[in-house]
């Protein structure tokens, strides 16, 4: 198992959530309406980084999943729930995600239903061989599916990868143009020449048109009752290389001893795929998450500065591993 410093996020219990009986009486009035009659709310979900409600709402008409947030309160997040609604909308129907049924705006509050996974359960901590097959199977399916963007997303505006900026830290790190005395201390600076030079590839090695979901974690994927995988929250699909989602899901299971180098090369997406390509990855992501948790604590998310170090930890660990580095 390598050696990570950082503590492994409980992602189970990373959100600070309203329950049920905390929601505006209008809001749970809508939420009645759709899944019809009496109303039992399950408990709040404890992954994920917002502070919408998250849980899974059982009624006449069956079990939904419900999202809902005061867009007065947090703008942010009513935009992304927004988005997320019209990109899932949108996707092919062989991809494997839970599906909106509908949403609805009232008293500045957004909501959606979903349908509910049966019995769906984040992939145990640590991995589990069978929880990360399943993932990784509908990686695969998914990547087929979104190899080429529909016109319907394409209407949507999903764009490519770099659209919103660059992944520069390593080597504004180099530059002293970021202190690096907020970095953990255990972070190799001695290596920021290598760092910043894979950095410096990352563009040109995760170029590509296949739709991606750009937030593939842990926490981003149910099981269901009977072993299969859903990828859920789509409001940060873009453009870019399939392989590009695995890299991050992979890094948390090298994190957990699994052969996360094999796991990538024998991965349907991952075909053709230089080695090189993949470490400008692991260089860009390592980067923007370290540097990223390094910042003042958010008082919006108590833990998303440790899941942020975490991830920059998990995807330098294994970049080191390929590279033989020694951190």
């Amino acid at each position: 198992m390598p050696n990570i410093v950082t503590p492994r996020p409980q992602y189970d219990s990373t959100a600070v959530r309203p329950r049920w009986s905390e929601l505006p009486p209008g809001v749970r009035e809508l939420v009645v309406r759709h899944v019809g009659g009496a109303v039992d709310a399950g408990p709040s979900a404890g992954s994920g980084f917002t502070s919408g409600f998250a849980a899974v709402v059982h009624g006449n008409g069956g079990a939904q999943f419900i999202k809902a947030v005061d867009g007065g309160e947090n703008a942010v997040i009513a935009d992304g729930y927004r988005r997320e609604a019209e990109i899932n909308q949108a996707l092919p129907p062989e991809v494997p995600a839970p599906r909106v049924r509908w949403i609805e705006e009232r008293g500045g509050w957004v909501v959606l239903g979903f349908d509910a996974v049966e019995g769906g359960r984040m992939p145990a901590e640590p991995w589990r061989p069978d929880d990360l097959r399943a993932a990784l199977g509908a990686c695969a399916v998914t990547a087929e599916a979104l190899a080429v963007p529909s016109p319907q997303l394409l209407e949507l505006g999903v764009a490519p990868l770099d659209a919103e900026g660059d992944f520069t830290d390593w080597r504004d790190l180099r530059a002293g143009r970021n202190g690096a005395d907020s970095l953990p201390a255990w972070v190799p600076l001695g290596l920021l020449p290598q760092l910043a030079e894979l950095e410096g590839q990352w563009r040109q090695a995760t170029a590509g048109t296949a739709v991606l979901h750009h937030d593939l974690r842990q926490d981003n994927v149910l099981i269901d009752a009977h072993g299969g995988a859903w990828i859920c929250d789509w409001n940060w699909a873009c453009l870019g290389a399939s392989w590009f989602d695995l890299v991050l899901l992979l890094a948390t299971a090298f994190a957990d001893g699994h052969d996360a180098t094999a796991l990538f090369a024998a991965h349907p997406t991952a075909v053709g795929v230089a080695d090189e390509q993949l470490d400008a990855a692991l260089a860009a992501l390592s980067g923007f998450f370290l540097v990223s948790g390094a910042r003042p604590p958010a008082d919006w998310s108590p833990h998303l500065r440790q899941h942020q170090t975490w991830c920059g930890e998990v995807a330098l660990r294994w970049l080191s591993d390929r590279r033989g580095w020694t951190v």
